[in-house]
Parts: structure tokens; C-alpha cells; sequence
């Protein structure tokens, strides 16, 4: 392959800021990633003084779990960047990362924020000398066919890389028949709070793929947050429904109350502070404790009061079903990015 060629699908790399690469849906998989179907690897922290603290233990069991290992991004992004910053901030030197990005202005963005990290514009300026442990692909899922078309000499000089997907949707027999046939492939779905150090991500490796692989992959993704693995591949639409979209649905959250507050007479400002703080600290609280959530909220809810008439609302108007059935409509839209992926490229060959 070719420079030019690999500038001919160079576009395909770029990835926005709430790119669907986690559908976070946006850089971002319904309904039961049960006990038994998935486990914790990283937990995040349970208050916010001790936050900071907890993410750079993460981060520097990140960087000891990688060690000299190299790591290539493909796309630049707001959620490439997120990871990049993590694995750096935990220890990792920047020399040990490089990303093809071909916007000038986000390959500058990166070297501005990372230092010493190697950018390249096209998979087709990276010398044949170079050797890679991890690939990263960090596009959306609308640019992954051509953005691992392009990469498909430097993946077949890198046999023992792993590939590890955080595009929303695409399957791993498809991500390997993207890539040329390269059949260490991992897929992720991490999240917008991944900006901030607070993300979450969900982790998927077929049978067979090897402890080291399924390591590193993780030591990847634990530098921006904490990591749960699904040992079924249709789990990870349930993962993107819940966490790779749920943000927004915090948002919503934050938004309604917010302009419920404003309706009330409170001022615009105090009336987002309000809602913000309140389902931040409502959030740390059910991360400190033990207790179910349903159990939390009882707590809250005396018989005749004030919360007790906002929830009986809540019930009237069918809130937690209604959330319910938007988790299911992510899952399935997570499983048609996969079908209509399949479909260009089948298209394309």
C-alpha cells in the first residue's frame, strides 16, 4: 500500500468530540451485564477528594502493565487524546505513543498537550521499521473500514499487536475482516467522562485471546477510569446503551432539573448549580455505599413528603420504564451500526 492510498482514506481517521467511536456516541452496549457476565477491574473512586488519588493509582498500574510497550492510536479525537493523557499523567513517556491524525490542527493539539508524542498524517508515513504492541482504533464506526484499510500493511507487520476497537457497534469477525485478516482484536466502549478522569469503560475479548493481550488492553483503558469486562460479545450493545451513551442521559437529567428550577423562580446559575451538585453528590453517594440504589432512595423518601410526591410523579409518568425501553433503542442501534457496517463493506470488496 502506498502513501497516497493511505492518504485517500486518511480522512477516515479523524474522530470529533463526541465521537460514536463510543457512540459517546461519542468516542462514544440492554440490559443485563449481570454478575455472573461481567466484573469490575478497576474501581473508580467513591468521593471526590479522593478521586485525583485513585486515578493515578490507576494509571501507575497502567503504566507498570505496559512497561516499554509501544501503542499506536488511529484518530486523533477528543476520546484518543483522553486515553492518550491518562497513559502519560500514569507514567507512561509520550515517546511510547504515537497516533495517526490527518487534521494538522489536531496533530498540533496533541504534541501541544502530549509533548513528545509521534503523530503521523496517513499509515503510509510510518517507517517500516516501526513496530507497534497495540493499535487503537479510535474512529467512528461510519470511518472504520477505511481507516483499517489503510492500515492493514502496518497491522501485517505487526502480527503480535493487538487491535483494540472502541467503535460503537462493530463486531470483532468484522473488525477482522476490516483489518485484512489481523485476528487479535479486542473491542471497548469507554465514555465522555473519560475526559476528566472519571470514565468507565466495558471490555471484550473473544475465547482464546490470550491473558497478556487481554492485559494490556486493559492497562490501555484503565488509565482514564475504571474498566468491566463481558464475556459475551452481544453484552457489549448493552455496555454502549448504558455507560458508552449514559452521559447524556445524566445530562438530560441535569437539564430538566435545571429548567424546572428556573420555572420555580430560581435563578438561571442557581438553579444549574442545584442540579449539577445534586447528581454529582447523589452519584458518590451510591458509589460510597454498599446499598442498592433502591435502597438509597427509600432513604430519602418519607411517607407523605415532599420526594414521595415527586417520585408517585415519576411512577405516574413511567420514568424508569421509559429509561428502560431508551437503553433497549441504544442497544439496538448499536447493533445496527454493526449490520449497516457490514453491509459497505461487503459493498466495498
Amino acid at each position: 500500500m502506498t502513501a497516497s492510498s493511505d492518504r485517500s482514506a486518511a480522512s477516515a481517521v479523524s474522530m470529533s468530540a463526541g465521537s460514536d467511536a463510543s457512540d459517546a456516541s461519542d468516542a462514544s452496549d440492554a440490559s443485563d451485564v449481570g454478575a455472573g457476565s461481567s466484573k469490575s477491574e478497576t474501581a473508580p473512586a467513591a468521593d471526590s477528594s479522593g478521586s485525583a488519588a485513585a486515578l493515578a493509582a490507576g494509571s501507575s498500574k497502567s503504566a507498570a502493565a505496559l512497561g516499554a510497550r509501544r501503542i499506536l492510536f488511529v484518530g486523533g479525537g477528543n476520546m484518543a487524546s483522553a486515553m492518550i493523557g491518562g497513559l502519560v499523567e500514569g507514567g507512561v513517556p509520550a515517546a511510547q505513543v504515537a497516533v495517526i491524525e490527518p487534521a494538522v490542527a489536531a496533530r498540533q493539539a496533541l504534541k501541544g498537550r502530549h509533548g513528545a508524542l509521534v503523530t503521523f498524517e496517513a499509515a503510509g508515513d510510518i517507517g517500516t521499521d516501526e513496530r507497534f504492541d497495540a493499535v487503537v482504533l479510535a474512529v467512528k464506526p461510519q470511518q472504520a473500514g477505511a481507516a483499517l484499510k489503510a492500515c492493514r500493511v502496518l497491522l501485517h507487520r505487526n502480527p503480535e499487536a493487538i487491535l483494540l476497537s472502541i467503535a460503537a457497534g462493530l463486531c470483532v469477525e468484522l473488525l477482522v475482516s476490516m483489518s485484512g485478516g489481523h485476528r487479535r482484536v479486542i473491542r471497548a466502549m469507554p465514555n465522555t467522562p473519560s475526559l476528566i478522569g472519571e470514565g468507565i469503560a466495558g471490555l471484550f475479548a473473544p475465547a482464546g485471546t490470550q491473558a497478556s493481550d487481554r492485559e494490556l488492553a486493559r492497562a490501555i483503558l484503565s488509565g482514564t477510569g475504571a474498566v468491566v469486562s463481558v464475556d459475551q460479545e452481544h453484552l457489549m450493545d448493552t455496555v454502549t446503551a448504558v455507560s458508552g451513551s449514559g452521559p447524556a442521559y445524566g445530562f438530560y437529567l441535569i437539564e430538566a432539573m435545571t429548567e424546572a428550577g428556573i420555572a420555580g423562580g430560581l435563578e438561571a446559575a442557581s438553579a444549574r448549580l442545584l442540579a449539577i451538585q445534586t447528581v454529582k453528590g447523589a452519584a458518590l453517594l451510591a458509589a460510597g455505599s454498599d446499598e442498592p440504589p433502591e435502597v438509597l432512595r427509600q432513604r430519602v423518601t418519607s411517607p407523605g413528603g415532599t420526594t414521595a410526591a415527586a417520585v408517585a410523579v415519576l411512577d405516574q409518568r413511567r420514568v424508569k420504564a421509559s429509561i428502560g425501553e431508551a437503553i433497549e433503542a441504544a442497544a439496538l442501534r448499536s447493533r445496527q451500526l454493526s449490520d449497516e457496517a457490514q453491509a459497505a463493506q461487503g459493498t466495498a470488496t
